[in-house]
């Protein structure tokens, strides 16, 4: 196991490193710059489009099988998890108060990743026999891209059915597990037992049940943590413009040891704030657009603008709340890491309540994260397999959230993590080479429109 460790960790350090960064932040400023910054300029058309779209109007309810709001809904069950509690902790503690920048600059071009990945997803979306709407990379890859290409759509299939089973199940009902036996002292397998029976009862009524769940939970528990974390830079106040003066210099600058944090190079700053920014809002994996591709509407665009606020929402809204918390605790200096950090910097602000605050968090986001990911992978076994893998899929996936909420899981996060880079790589190389089709479908919309 620790020969098969060693060549995995070879591989993850090869995906993850400064080609893959590269390759994610360059295609998604070669989309931004061919949208001629479209994705920040049409923000508010994203929100306008996102309102209106709480159900679907006239024939457009035929093309898809939830509204476009629960298709974005949906997409950010599985994006807002322990991305935005634990990661940014961890881009923080080893990259230094300057990788929030870069999340920052990962999320404003991973707007026009995300936008691109949506709009390719309805464009080439398939009804499969089970009267379905389906799609996401492997579809666009094959219909877009041609025979020639299908075999790139398979590789994508394969990394995600079997990384979802990391990122998106056991590494999460093990963090949950995890965080409520230590503040509220559950047992971490009984943790896992209601786990699964609370994702068994949603997976039963597929894409419909998982997208009215998310639509319902989704909103409430990002709403929450905001205000929470609004509560407590209220508190924090009179350190926000010095936390701010942190991030901007060092995002250019080397930030020297203090306290428990070692220090780091601007290049620790940019790689973990890159790094953690895309695994928390997954521009660029080719995860969302699976959700997207569902949604009851014929417009590409339309989805499209829907589908970037994820990023905005996810990544400038609720990592930038808890990195400034965080900053502004002056915790980030203690040596702690992960979402014990996040704990205590709520904890530091608000005593005896915060770190329940973050273990509540915590285990809603992880529990819509599993069902939001059960949804991407059985579509990738589907494109594989046929309909007829996707109930044992169900099956291994219920199963594996007990599993992974008792045992270690070094290797599976490693596993998963490399994986969901081999996810990128196939998707960004569609993207890139499906851009013209983006850029024109794009100009003909606004077009209309004018």
């Amino acid at each position: 196991m620790e020969a098969i460790s060693s060549v995995i960790s070879t591989i993850n350090g090869i995906v993850w490193g400064p080609m893959m960064l590269v390759l994610i932040l360059g295609v998604g400023l070669f989309l931004m710059l061919g949208l001629k910054l479209m994705p920040i300029l049409k923000l508010g058309t994203g929100f306008k489009l996102l309102w209106s779209g709480r159900s679907a109007e006239g024939d457009a309810a035929s093309e898809g099988e939830i509204p476009p709001y629960q298709a974005l809904m949906t997409a950010l069950s599985a994006t807002v998890g322990t991305g935005n509690i634990a990661g940014v902790a961890t881009a923080v503690f080893l990259g230094g108060p300057g990788a929030l920048f870069w999340m920052w600059c990962t999320a404003l071009v991973g707007m026009a990743t995300k936008y691109a990945e949506a709009v390719l997803a309805v464009k080439y979306r398939e009804v499969d026999d089970a009267g379905n709407h389906v799609g996401g990379p492997m579809y666009y890859i094959k219909n877009g891209l041609g025979a020639k290409w299908a075999w790139l759509g398979s590789a994508f299939a394969i990394f995600g059915a079997i990384a979802a089973f990391g990122i998106g199940n056991t590494v999460q009902s093990n963090s949950v597990a995890d965080v409520i036996q230590s503040n509220f002292g559950l047992n971490v397998w009984l943790t896992g037992v209601i786990l699964m029976v609370l994702v068994g009862a949603v997976l039963i009524g597929g894409i419909k049940r998982i997208g009215s769940v998310a639509g319902a939970l989704v909103p409430i528990m990002a709403i929450a943590y905001l205000v929470a974390g609004l509560v407590v830079l209220a508190i924090n106040a009179d350190a926000i413009p010095a936390a701010l003066n942190l991030i901007f210099t060092y995002a250019f600058t080397e930030s020297a040891a203090e306290g428990g944090f070692a220090g780091a190079a601007i290049w620790m700053a940019i790689r973990f704030g890159v790094a953690r920014g895309i695994f928390s809002n997954e521009a660029g994996l080719g995860s969302a657009p699976i959700a997207h591709a569902a949604a009851q509407t014929k417009d590409p665009v339309r989805q499209g603008l829907v589908a970037m606020l994820g990023t905005f929402i996810d990544t400038i809204i609720i990592c930038s709340i808890t990195g400034l918390v965080i900053i502004t605790s002056g915790e980030w200096t203690s040596g702690v890491s992960g979402a014990a950090l996040t704990s205590a910097a709520f904890s530091h602000a608000l005593p005896g309540f915060g770190n329940y605050l973050i273990a509540i968090s915590l285990a809603i986001f992880a529990f819509t994260t599993i069902i939001g990911w059960s949804f991407y992978g059985e579509r990738c076994v589907e494109f594989l397999f046929g309909l007829k893998a996707i109930t044992p899929y169900r099956i291994l996936w219920i199963i594996a959230v007990p599993l992974g909420a008792g045992v270690s899981l070094d290797f599976v996060w490693l596993l998963a993590d490399t994986l969901n880079a081999m996810m990128a790589i196939p998707n960004l190389i569609a993207l890139a080479l499906l851009s013209p089709v983006v850029f024109k479908l794009t100009r003909e919309y606004f077009a209309k429109q004018r």
